[in-house]
């Protein structure tokens, strides 16, 4: 029996390649000579780094870049020397979770630590990047990032501007003269989510400026600079991409990236799919397992389990999902060609138990040889 094994990570709990490690002693309890391969799912965001990394012998790379707020803070990414890809959270250098509440303010916070990890990333030669945008403390569209890539955004008096969200109503004037020359060598896939214009009622500031702390005034502030850093793009570069798709993700950090740097902005799962491989491995299946911490309505709008299921699908495959929890509505994944779904927990027992590393990894473990029992008495 071939068995492909790409199952997303238990938040809070078990990684995917725990997550996916026991779901292989379960088969093999069953099916000992059985081929099972672990592939490593991610959606782009946390989890990503870890995910690939563990799953494609990628290395891990820490430090110290320019926080959200300026001050230090030491951030992690992933290297996968092989096809020299860098594996990039942006939460680990600009997140949310980095600023204490009561600072929480989008004027004030900068993604620049973004574009220290990038600039350290191509020294040691990496010259393609996956990049999550998710969990973001910013609202500087890229601006911050970019400085520290060489670009330079000039005011009115012919000064350099400084960081944060207050000031992309200042910029009138962009040099390039002095960006890294390797960029021209990247490439930069981005994983988003969400389909937010750079500016407007559905745009940046708007829709996410609030739980990053701008209150009523100053997400006002941020969205007419977003607009006017805007209007200087589209003088200057001659680019006009304010409302395509994602722009506004991350505080417009979509925007910096699409604009700046030609990245892409794409599903976060179809990018993972893609890097691991993960159509190659399914064909010759016979089973695919999947899942998450938690299958529910929202997983079946496009989360990672459901487009496994998809790739499955498209060559005829069965797919399976385990997860921590299943919710009533969870039936929504079975019309979108998930053929069964389990929950691992095998009695009552409190959240913190339940999200135990060892005993999350034997429930996998004895859920999936149960399933695949069962399996194996309709298919002898």
């Amino acid at each position: 029996m071939d068995v492909v094994v790409a199952i997303d990570s238990f938040k809070g709990s078990l990684s995917s390649n725990q997550a996916g490690q026991s779901v292989k002693e379960g088969i093999l309890s069953v099916y000992p000579d059985a081929s099972v391969k672990v592939v490593p799912v991610a959606d782009g965001g946390e989890g990503t780094v870890d995910a690939l990394v563990e799953g494609m012998n990628g290395m891990r790379e820490t430090l110290t870049v320019v926080g959200p707020l300026g001050e230090p803070v030491l951030a992690t990414y992933g290297i996968l020397s092989e096809s020299k890809t860098a594996i990039i959270e942006m939460a680990q250098a600009s997140g949310l979770t980095l600023v204490p509440e009561g600072l929480r303010n989008p004027l004030n916070t900068t993604t620049y630590g973004v574009g220290e990890i990038i600039k350290e990333a191509i020294k040691k030669g990496c010259r393609h990047f996956i990049v999550g945008i998710g969990g973001s403390a910013t609202n500087d569209a890229g601006v911050g990032m970019l400085q520290a890539l060489g670009f330079e955004f000039y005011n009115a008096a012919d000064e350099l501007v400084g960081a944060g969200g207050r000031v992309l109503s200042e910029i009138v004037r962009i040099k390039t003269d002095g960006i890294l020359k390797e960029l021209s060598e990247c490439t930069f896939k981005i994983a988003c989510d969400v389909d937010n214009p750079l500016y407007g009622t559905n745009g940046a500031a708007h829709i996410y400026g609030p739980q990053k702390g701008a209150t009523p005034e100053i997400v006002d502030q941020l969205d007419q600079g977003l607009v006017h850093f805007s209007h200087v793009v589209e003088k200057e570069l001659g680019k006009d991409i304010a409302h395509v798709p994602g722009a506004g993700a991350a505080g417009g950090l979509g925007y910096g990236f699409l604009g700046f740097l030609n990245g892409s902005l794409e599903s976060g799962v179809e990018i993972i799919i893609q890097a691991t491989n993960l159509e190659d491995h399914v064909k010759n299946a016979d089973v695919v397992v999947t899942g998450e911490g938690r299958l529910d309505h929202q997983t079946a709008m496009g989360k990672a389990p459901i487009g496994i299921t998809k790739i499955a699908a498209k060559h005829g495959k069965k797919v399976i999902a385990l997860a921590g929890s299943v919710s009533d509505d969870a039936t929504t994944c079975n019309k979108e060609g998930m053929a069964a779904y389990f929950s691992i927990q095998q009695g009552p027992t409190t959240l913190e138990e339940a999200m135990e590393i060892e005993a999350a990894m034997k429930h996998v473990a004895s859920t999936t040889e149960q399933v695949f029992r069962l399996i194996n008495v309709f298919s002898s």
